[in-house]
């Protein structure tokens, strides 16, 4: 068990996934980023991101605008995964 718990850390060291949150609220360079089961803060810097918008988080920035068709799906498969 404690060499899975290893493996699986190291793992996540190693990787940064990215699942798209919903923007719900925007004050100056920051926004509020649902991700279905929690929210979080991210700073806004090169892109101009609205309130409904779909995005892509890294390092507490916001990366990418998405479709937000491709952002329901995808944040609705993440969700699917996390409750295995």
């Amino acid at each position: 068990l404690f060499k899975k718990f290893i493996r699986a850390s190291l793992f996540h060291l190693s990787m940064c996934l990215q699942v798209p949150g919903k923007v719900v609220k925007i004050t100056g360079n920051k926004a509020i980023v649902d991700y279905g089961i929690e929210k979080r803060e991210a700073v806004i810097a090169d892109l101009k991101p609205k309130v409904g918008d779909w995005v892509l988080v890294v390092g507490k920035f916001v990366e990418e605008i998405v479709p937000a068709r491709a952002g329901k799906e995808s944040l609705k498969r993440w969700l699917e995964v996390m409750k295995e």
